[in-house]
This record gives C-alpha cells, sequence and structure tokens, in this order.
C-alpha cells in the first residue's frame, strides 16, 4: 500500500462528508448499493491484498476545479508526472488555458484537466481489448496497459485527450485516480500539489470547502453529455464574450446570452488561403487508409460478382462459370489478408492483434474485426469448393480433402460429396456475403464518434458503401480482364455492366460529400471548423478531388454508352479512369483522417500544441527530450 507520511498536511487528506444519494446525472453515487457487487474486493495495488478502510470507497469520486484559483503554474502536472514516472512525451493531467477580452481587460483562464473517470466511459466501450475496466472502488475507470495493443481508438473516443498513445512503449496509459493514495486516505497526487487551492477531490457533487459552484461545464470543456464526466467547476468572476485557444486549432468560445453557456464557434483568424498540402495527406493513419480501401473494394467486387451471377446478369455468370474465376477469388484472399496484416502494423503492439475480438459485446472495433476475419475465411471456403466444382482440385479431390471430410463424417461418399458441392459452395458465398455486409456496417460505426464531428455524420456511411461498389467494380476489371485475354474468354460485356456499379458507387459517394459540407457549414464547432480547414489548408486538393469526381461519374455514363470500334481503345480508356478514380479515393480517405478536429481540451503554446508540435519537428527542437515532442509524428 501507498506509504503515508507522519507529517502529511491536512489539505491533502480525504475527508467524510454527507453526500448524495443521486449525481446530477441522476445516477446512484453508491456504485454497489443496487449493483449486487461485491464489497471488501482488493484492488492489488502492486501487488498488495489489503483493503482499504475509507467509508466511501464505494462511492463515485471525481474533481473539483476552480478556474479562478487556478495560476498556471503546472504543478499538477508535475507532481502527476513525478508519481506515474512518465517521460517527457506524455502527461496524464495537462495545463491549458484560453484567451479573452481586450487591454487593459484582458483575461486568461486556465484549465487542468485529466480523465474524468466518467459515469459513461466511452474509451471502456470503444477498446477492442477490453483493457479499460470502471471500478465500483471510488468509481475509477483504470486501463490496463500490458493488455492494451495500442490501436489508439480510446483516445479517438474521449472528448477530454485523458488515454495517452505512447508510441515509444507501443500502448495506451492514462490518470488511474491515484486509487493507492485514495485507499489510505489521500487525495491524488495533482490535488496535493496544487498550489492556487485551484483542484479539490472528493466524492462526487459534494461542494469542498469555501466553494460555491459546481458546473458542469467551462468554456473549453466539450459537451458532458458525451460521457458525464466526474468534474465539477466553479468560475465566479467575470469574463469576456469570447475566449480563443492559443493552440493551434482554429476554434474560439462564444457566450451565449440566453443561458450563459460557452459554445465552440469557428476562429475565422486562423483561417489561411487555399493551399495544397499534398505532403501533409500522410498521417500515422496511412495503413488505416490501405486496409479500409481495400477491404471495401474486396467486399464489393465479390457482393458484386456473386450477386450479379446469382440475379442472371450475362456477364457475370459467365465470369462465375468461367477458369477465370477461381483465380479472382484466390487474388481477392490475397489481397484481404494483406491489408490485414498491413492494419495489424498501425497497432503499437502487432503481436497481440488476436486481442482485439476481447470486447465483442461493445466495441465496434471488434466487431469489425470479426466481420472481416469471418469475410476473408468465408472467401477461403468459396475458393477452395469452387476449385473443385472447376476441376481445378480434381488431383486432390481422391486424396487429402476427401480423406479429410470422410473421417469426419464416415457415411459421406465421394459421389455425395461432388452433388452437394453447388450446395455447399452457394451456403459460403451467402455467409461470405453478409460477413463482408456485417463488417462494412461495423466499420461505418467505428467513426461516427461524438468526440470527433466531422466524422460523425451519415457521409461516413455513404463513402464507405459507395467506395465499395465503385472500387469493387474496378477491382473486378483489374483482377479479371487480364485473366480473361489470358485464358481467350470473351467478356466483352463485363466493362459495361460495371460501368452502372462504378457509376453508383460514385455518385452515392459525392451525395454524401455534397450534404455533409452543406450540414458543416450550416453547424458550428469542431466539425465546421474542420470543413473551413478542409477548404483552406487543403483547398485547392479539396476542389480538385470534388472536380475529378463530378467529372469521373460523367466519363462513366459516356464510356458505357458509346460502342468504340476496337476493343483495346475501351481497355486503354477504362484503365486510365480507373487510376483516376482509384488515385481520387485514396485522396478523398486521406483527407478524411487528416481534416477532423477532436473535441479536445485547449491546450497551451508550447504545449498540447498540434503546431507546435509540427514546428519542433520540422526545427530540430523535437531532438531535445524536455520540449515534450518526439522527432517523429506518430
Amino acid at each position: 500500500m501507498f506509504e503515508v507520511r507522519e507529517d502529511e498536511p491536512m489539505y491533502a487528506l480525504l475527508k467524510a462528508v454527507e453526500t448524495d444519494q443521486k449525481n446530477i446525472y441522476g445516477n446512484d453515487i453508491d456504485l454497489v448499493k443496487n449493483s449486487g457487487q461485491p464489497k471488501g474486493v482488493s484492488l492489488r495495488i502492486n501487488g498488495d491484498e489489503g483493503v482499504g478502510d475509507n467509508p466511501d470507497r464505494y462511492k463515485q469520486h471525481g474533481f473539483h476545479f476552480t478556474a479562478d484559483n487556478c495560476i498556471g503554474c503546472h504543478a499538477c502536472e508535475a507532481a502527476c508526472s513525478e508519481k506515474n514516472d512518465l517521460p517527457p512525451h506524455l502527461s496524464f493531467r495537462s495545463v491549458g488555458y484560453v484567451e479573452g477580452g481586450t487591454y487593459p481587460n484582458f483575461t486568461r483562464m486556465n484549465i487542468s484537466m485529466a480523465c474524468n473517470h466518467c459515469d459513461d466511459p466511452v474509451c471502456l466501450k470503444g477498446c477492442p481489448t477490453a483493457a479499460y475496466t470502471k471500478h465500483p472502488e471510488y468509481g475509477a475507470v483504470l486501463q490496463d496497459p500490458d493488455i492494451c495493443f495500442g490501436c489508439g481508438y480510446c483516445t479517438w473516443v474521449c472528448p477530454y485527450n485523458a488515454p495517452q498513445l505512447d508510441p515509444v512503449e507501443g500502448h495506451v496509459q492514462k490518470c488511474n485516480m491515484c486509487v493507492d493514495r485514495l485507499e489510505v486516505g489521500l487525495k491524488p497526487a495533482c490535488v496535493a500539489a496544487c498550489v492556487g487551492n485551484a483542484l479539490d477531490f472528493g466524492v462526487i457533487e459534494t461542494t469542498p470547502e469555501n466553494r460555491e459552484q459546481k458546473k458542469t461545464s467551462i468554456p473549453g470543456f466539450p459537451d458532458p453529455s458525451i460521457s458525464k464526466p466526474n468534474i465539477r467547476f466553479q468560475q465566479t468572476k467575470s469574463m469576456p464574450r469570447e475566449f480563443t485557444r492559443t493552440d493551434s486549432e482554429p476554434i474560439k468560445y462564444h457566450r451565449k446570452d440566453s443561458n450563459g453557456e460557452y459554445k465552440p464557434v469557428v476562429d475565422k483568424n486562423k483561417i489561411k488561403n487555399r493551399q495544397w498540402n499534398l505532403a501533409k495527406l500522410s498521417s500515422r493513419e496511412n495503413p488505416l487508409v490501405i486496409f479500409t480501401l481495400t477491404t471495401q473494394a474486396a467486399i464489393g467486387a465479390f457482393l458484386i460478382v456473386f450477386l450479379g451471377g446469382l440475379f442472371g446478369i450475362e456477364s457475370l455468370q459467365i465470369l462465375t462459370e468461367s477458369n477465370v474465376y477461381v483465380p479472382f477469388l484466390f487474388s481477392l484472399i490475397g489481397l484481404q489478408a494483406f491489408v490485414l496484416f498491413l492494419s495489424t502494423q498501425h497497432l503499437g503492439k502487432p503481436m497481440r492483434f488476436y486481442r482485439g475480438f476481447n470486447n465483442l459485446r461493445h466495441s465496434p472495433l471488434s466487431r469489425e474485426a470479426l466481420g472481416v476475419a469471418m469475410f476473408l475465411n468465408g472467401l477461403i471456403a468459396v475458393a477452395v469448393l469452387s476449385s473443385l466444382d472447376h476441376g481445378f482440385l480434381n488431383w486432390i479431390e481422391a486424396g487429402a480433402i476427401f480423406n479429410i471430410v470422410s473421417s469426419i463424417v464416415p457415411w459421406l461418399e465421394s459421389s455425395m460429396l461432388e452433388s452437394y458441392m453447388p450446395v455447399a459452395t452457394k451456403t459460403f458465398a451467402f455467409f461470405t456475403v453478409i460477413s463482408g455486409l456485417l463488417g462494412l456496417y461495423y466499420m461505418v460505426s467505428i467513426y461516427r464518434i461524438k468526440a470527433r464531428p466531422f466524422w460523425d455524420h451519415w457521409q461516413v456511411a455513404t463513402s464507405f458503401f459507395g467506395t465499395m461498389l465503385s472500387l469493387g467494380g474496378i477491382l473486378i476489371g483489374i483482377v479479371c480482364i487480364p485473366l480473361a485475354l489470358i485464358s481467350g474468354i470473351s467478356l466483352a460485356g463485363l466493362l459495361n455492366n460495371l460501368a452502372g456499379v462504378i457509376a453508383f458507387g460514385l455518385l452515392l459517394e459525392a451525395i454524401g460529400h455534397i450534404f455533409h459540407a452543406h450540414d458543416l457549414q450550416k453547424n458550428s464547432g469542431e466539425g465546421s471548423a474542420s470543413y473551413h480547414l478542409l477548404t483552406s489548408q487543403y483547398g485547392n486538393t479539396y476542389i480538385t478531388r470534388n472536380i475529378v469526381l463530378g467529372l469521373s461519374i460523367i466519363a462513366i455514363f459516356i464510356l458505357a454508352s458509346v460502342q468504340l470500334p476496337e476493343a483495346w481503345q475501351g481497355l486503354i480508356l477504362w484503365s486510365v479512369l480507373a487510376g483516376i478514380i482509384l488515385l481520387t479515393s485514396l485522396v478523398s480517405r486521406a483527407l478524411f483522417y487528416v481534416m477532423v478536429i477532436p473535441t479536445t481540451m485547449p491546450g497551451a503554446f508550447f504545449w498540447k500544441n498540434k503546431g507546435f508540435e509540427e514546428h519542433a519537428r520540422e526545427t530540430g527542437l523535437a531532438k531535445l527530450p524536455q520540449v515534450g515532442v518526439l522527432p517523429c509524428s506518430h
């Protein structure tokens, strides 16, 4: 257990006080009263089996921050980092600030923020490895780095930037509420170190001494309805109508006269003229760009071929009955297996990839991984059965495969196996289609994040399903047409049939972009700020993408309706158009990742500031450990 000093000051000690039954969200403050969970369970801190004797041990605790008192000394940061032995590039607690007013009435308000141990922890629900647990002891949301495989999804869904992805260690860590100190009656280290008496801690909804407010928000604090955070605020001094951030995010906070609350709006002073910034399209999410596009293409290609053949589209029936079909299936398998491997390289600890299925109950990431894995296994089954059906594996049929099957089902004869082959193939094909669509549905769900308003729009679905159709159709052409030419099989009608599917997919994506842009312009906050950056910092790239997308839709329809005199002419034109569509999709998906602005807490000029981090890497400052910026972007 944590060792208590003999001269521990009174302000560092927890005090037992009367508490409310319910918190402001209507939830029980006593976390085991109606839950049936046992009391007296040890938290096994540092392997110690002891149990603390705090009378409020099973009540939800939280921080209280008095903005009026914070002097921005960063003592809370230093105490937290020292206690948790953190490297310079990580900080469980951060002090940022916002500024407002004009001389001489210029105001700077500091904000000290760590994990808020929420009532509805979105990090817990999002984590695919189930590394998070909300404990009935103090209501602490604890994360186990030894379970984490470093996907960073919890850092996406948390609106407060509490989970910290450490690219050096390859896993996430976060504030643990100093439960070791709580067990022996001490407040967290950051609270005990606070010079200005701005931070306090106790059972939630209790008002500390010499305090009169316990508000749930403050300028710069994200919408508390996202996760129901357990932090309360006091700010009584008169404040200006607007606050600006000192970091590079183009956000400021405007006070509404109706209720006095501050809401995020776009800070147009930070919006620059239109630029290209093609180099900045590359990001840590590059493996996800390739993975999402390729997976959607593979799902779409199989879906188009299978359903086209099933519903009697002649060119697709010819394809499924030809010798091209089996190599096509194995090409999809190889492609999907490669991008699945590539996606694991996005993890901080790739060898722990199998833990991605640990949280199927809550995490859309776990469900997407399962759906894509089932899609790949279904493809393998369909490919093997189709190989037998098309005669590719006749030499094996009487050997190893039949011996394996007959050992499992002794009464099954070779002739029976042959008669059941078409039914089994079609059954696995249906399974593969359903698995692929489920995987794609949960892929969309991954990005519908309230903490990232730019993504939280139905346009994600039109983009992903549109790409499934457009790139799926292109993938069929890339794989099947060369194989058909080599095999001497006529697939004259295939390009025309694929044209409609590709055009519909592009049109679906374009419609989503139009409504997405309209809704972002109409709204305010981080989503609108993302749109303004999109049309300025990446404005030339964005406009070019839109023009090329529109022209591609028109060109597809023209080529589908024009009969060219030579087949090779059509093949060349289709190849050029396919290359343009692929490049456009790559740029679109890269913009999708780099443009998102999260609803995170304000940073400082040199700390938690994306702009300063880029400057430090460009100038070499990042080579100094004390700067707190890693040399390589992560």
